[in-house]
């Protein structure tokens, strides 16, 4: 079944104009750069907010990498050769075969891509409608460009946003614990990584002294 939709898709390659193709290849990269990008705004808008939000924002590229590591162990039991060097009869990979010993269950791409996509959701939800999208066609990029079965890709995807969602969800409690303290250190560079964290009412009393002051002078 799977090496069936996998000779479809590839065949359906082949006969995209030669820009759509180059747009799979280079997309099969560069969406994870993009997810960087994400990460960074993700942590910039969240260091006015409380520490938990802050936690949050650290913690979501260190569950990504968590997601792609625990995909490379399934590699290394599963070992399961790739499609472009295993399926007979399929058309050849846009792009050149990772070597022997670079397997293919579950896709490490797709993983990253699903890790992302459902951490930066917990940092920033209304960002779904962008990061949902992006992980899904990076996945079928790497049916696309021939180096991947679609359970593989499939398997990343659902792997990767598990493992970041565990990840976060169990160590937001000390890492918010951690951003308290940095934020009441004193220190000028754990303030600014740790951000400023929302704005102290004024009292209504020293408001009021305050405005009483302001109309004597």
């Amino acid at each position: 079944m799977s090496q069936d939709l996998y000779r479809d898709i590839t065949d359906f390659a082949h006969g995209t104009p030669g820009w759509v193709r180059l747009l799979a290849e280079v997309w099969t990269e560069a969406g994870l750069l993009l997810f960087g990008v994400l990460f960074l705004i993700g942590w910039w808008q969240r260091r006015g907010a409380d520490s938990t939000m802050v936690a949050v924002a650290v913690l979501a590229p260190l569950g990504t990498a968590f997601g792609y590591v625990v995909s490379e162990l399934l590699k290394s039991v599963i070992t399961e050769e790739r499609p472009c060097r295993a399926v007979a009869g399929a058309a050849p990979s846009l792009v050149a075969c990772p070597p022997y010993g670079d397997w293919s269950f579950p896709s490490n791409h797709s993983a990253i891509a699903g890790a992302a996509a459902a951490a930066l959701v917990l940092v920033w939800r209304t960002i779904v409608w962008l990061t949902v999208p992006m992980a899904l066609l990076m996945a079928f990029s790497r049916v696309f460009v021939g180096v991947h079965y679609p359970h593989d890709v499939a398997a990343g995807l659902v792997l990767g946003a598990l493992m970041a969602v565990l990840f976060v969800r169990l160590l937001t409690g000390p890492t918010r614990a951690l951003a308290d303290s940095m934020r009441g250190s004193g220190s000028a560079l754990a303030n600014w990584l740790a951000g400023p964290g929302p704005a102290v009412p004024e009292p209504p009393v020293r408001r009021r002294r305050r405005q009483a002051m302001h109309r004597r002078g």
